[in-house]
């Protein structure tokens, strides 16, 4: 099965994904890394003497898209190979005398070793989450080689892995590895801005920018934006950091109805980068009834999202195209839906900023890890004992497969990487840390960790059950009950954070023979089923219910839940939501 996306490229060498990949701070002096590469599965970690053939970066090797459809296993590893040569990435500024070379990776499933020239540059672990390296020093006239080798455990290991599976079935997918996310490189100054980030005031009219240098710096922040320019001129500090505000007159907010963006150019130094912001606010409140509420732009706001998982049948994690990507978002707002719960995975950055632009609020999920998800404890008896949600306490560790505390620190580690990461996306509206208790641990704990990283949003501790009465909201999964509005001790505001999950298998559209989902319908009774359900919703939202977040998207393998078929061909007769 393969989406329309992937008909239209008939050139096979035509660069996959080739738009550039970091728009929240953006360089001129870039190349694109995607395209084939030379590939090989060892059964060792010794750098093989020959390849098993091309495939197509940045698509892993168990996708059709790859052009390879072969799954690498616990035990493995996978090898990846290309040349090139640095005279072709754009100069910064005209020059590169005193400029550094950077290789970037977006993402890459799950722990991988990197070579330039066979110079080992480090190791990276996380499957979801960007890291660089400095090849400078290493740089020869000419083709340079540039080698990866990649292992993944996949759900044989306790690394996050989303709803990977290597044995795939029902809810968990199949499995993936290597890279998944863009390649790229960029010249930077000698000291080169490492790391912005954007800190909006909406109720102040001002925007915050603190810059990280490579290395500690003297000099003239200059920040541009429309009519409104700040020059700071200070030493910064001895970590390379400084800050620079600018007030802007009359601050249009962001929101999905009107999604303004502010453009943003940042000086210092010989380093030059656009960016973008919007001024907007999320948090919580009180609607018109007294009722515990989610807000934004410090008004009560109902949030009416849909599941995201982020799948697609020829190319699993990574989506076909940008505009791919761009698709789903604009067929989820044609439908009425404001928000999207991005769901056990983090996004290219492109697709946050697609939202950005369109006007679609994310609650984001960080990526589960642990051991094997105990299906009696985490979905059967919390289904049908709604009560067990409530009581159970997520410092049972061993219970919740989470008793390595190494990998409960890499957890906590990679949920503050992935915060920092995605800090800068206006549309990035709730944190999630946990969901249905998969490698849960230490919530009330963790909640406390993100808040004082990022105070500007609220968190979804508990999304489903085992509910440890932290964070903003109460979060109820509810798939087969009567959906109600429950009254929270602690106060919070109450969200059905997924219901639905209505199966329409579509003739001709579906890519499995086994089906699953719940409360299956045909495609003539599909759509006045939704819109009852819809019904229901809407009647809540005047009884309390700040939120609702619908299952799902599309399609994906055995599901047959979604809003839209796995192919992306057929919308399943929908006529809109309000």
């Amino acid at each position: 099965m393969e989406t329309v996306w992937t008909q239209q490229a008939d050139d096979e060498n035509q660069v996959p994904l080739p738009e550039y990949p970091r728009p929240q701070l953006k360089r001129a002096s870039w190349m694109c890394l995607n395209g084939w590469w030379e590939y090989a599965f060892t059964g060792t970690r010794e750098v093989p003497e020959r390849t098993d053939g091309r495939i197509l970066v940045p698509f892993s090797p168990e996708t059709s898209r790859s052009g390879v459809g072969r799954t690498l296993h616990p035990g493995e590893a996978l090898w990846y190979r290309r040349e090139i040569d640095p005279a072709a990435v754009p100069a910064l500024n005209g020059r590169k005398k005193g400029a550094r070379l950077l290789l970037h990776f977006g993402a890459v499933d799950e722990r991988c070793t990197v070579w330039w020239n066979r110079h080992r540059l480090g190791r990276h672990r996380g499957g979801y989450l960007p890291f660089t390296f400095d090849v400078t020093d290493f740089l020869r006239e000419g083709k340079n080689e540039l080698l990866v080798r990649v292992l993944d455990d996949t759900d044989q290991g306790p690394a996050c892995r989303g709803k990977q599976k290597l044995h795939p079935g029902g809810m968990f997918y199949t499995p993936q590895s290597g890279i998944w996310q863009t390649v790229w490189m960029e010249w930077v100054p000698e000291n080169y801005i490492q790391e912005l980030k954007i800190l909006p005031h909406a109720e102040e009219g001002e925007v915050e920018f603190r810059l990280c240098m490579k290395k500690p710096a003297v000099g003239r922040i200059r920040a541009a934006c429309g009519y409104s320019t700040c020059v700071s001129e200070k030493d910064f500090q001895e970590d390379g950091s400084g800050t620079c505000r600018i007030h802007l007159e009359d601050p249009v907010l962001w929101s999905p109805e009107s999604p303004y963006l502010y453009s943003v150019k940042i000086e210092i130094g010989e380093d030059e980068v656009e960016s973008y912001f919007a001024m907007r606010s999320f948090g919580t409140g009180k609607d018109e009834n007294g009722n515990p509420c989610l807000t934004l732009n410090g008004q009560p706001y109902f949030f009416h999202g849909v599941l995201d998982q982020g799948y697609w049948p020829e190319s699993l994690m990574t989506a076909p195209s940008d505009e791919a990507m761009c698709f789903d978002i604009s067929q989820m707002k044609k439908l009425g839906f404001n928000m999207l719960r991005k769901h056990a995975k983090i996004e290219p950055l492109r697709w946050y900023y697609h939202c950005d632009r369109m006007g679609m609020v994310v609650w984001q999920d960080m990526v589960n890890g642990g051991g094997p998800i105990p299906a009696l404890l985490c979905t059967y008896a919390p289904t049908g004992l709604p009560l067990l949600g409530k009581v159970l306490s997520d410092r049972h560790y061993k219970l919740l497969s989470r008793e390595d505390d190494r990998e409960r620190g890499r957890f906590e580690k990679e949920l503050m990487a992935m915060i920092c990461h995605l800090s800068n996306a206006p549309c990035i509206g709730m944190w999630v840390i946990f969901n249905e208790g998969w490698g849960q641990f230490d919530s009330v704990r963790l909640t406390e960790l993100v808040r004082q990283e990022d105070p500007s949003r609220p968190v979804d501790h508990a999304s489903g059950w085992f509910d440890q009465k932290a964070g903003d909201i109460c979060s109820v999964h509810n798939y087969f009950r009567d959906l109600v509005v429950e009254k929270d001790p602690a106060g919070r505001a109450f969200v059905i954070s997924e219901y639905g999950g209505i199966t329409c298998r579509v003739p001709g559209h579906v890519s499995t023979e086994g089906t699953y989902g719940y409360h299956a319908e045909t495609t003539e009774t599909f759509a006045p089923r939704f819109h009852a359900l819809m019904e229901e919703i809407r009647s809540l939202r005047e009884k309390g219910l700040a939120g609702a977040v619908y299952t799902q998207v599309s399609d994906i393998e055995e599901e047959d839940n979604g809003l839209l078929t796995y192919d992306r061909s057929v919308n399943k007769g929908l006529q809109g939501v309000d």
